[in-house]
């Protein structure tokens, strides 16, 4: 499987250098942004991202905010989110907007990995569904 493409959008500088270079010493294809507002413009960029770590509190878009742009953008993009004790409130109505999950800050390197794998999985699974189905509509439409 290709190494997952993520994208970091946290407005705390120093933690997003740190993760993205823990990150990508694991391998990973790491993008970064420091706003809800960032995050967009790169995503116009980079549509080929598999996955993207939310922070849920942010001046500006705030992580629901940006979940919901995103989802909208490039609906089939996994949303994890990032969440302090004061927010998870906003964590589970991410879920409900289509983020695939939550995750506590701070969180363990390997624990926030295992998610990011779940997630690439996920939105490999869901291109690959669209792309059979794509050949099958072609093949059909073939035989009319």
């Amino acid at each position: 499987m290709l190494k997952p493409y993520i994208l970091l959008v946290d407005d705390e500088q120093p933690f997003v250098e740190t993760m993205q270079k823990r990150l990508t010493k694991r391998g990973l294809q790491v993008a970064a942004a420091l706003s809800g507002e960032d995050a967009l413009e790169v995503l116009k960029k980079h549509r080929n991202l598999d996955v993207v770590i939310l922070d849920v509190k942010m001046p500006g878009l705030d992580g629901i905010q940006t979940l919901q742009e995103i989802k909208k953008m490039l609906p089939l993009v996994e949303v994890i989110m990032l969440t302090g004790h004061a927010t998870v409130e906003s964590a589970v109505e991410g879920m409900k907007l289509g983020a695939f999950d939550y995750l506590m800050k701070p969180c363990a390197i390997e624990e926030l990995l295992e998610k990011v794998n779940q997630a690439t999985e996920s939105k490999r699974k869901h291109e690959e569904k669209i792309r059979e189905a794509a050949v099958r509509n072609a093949l059909t439409g073939f035989h009319d």
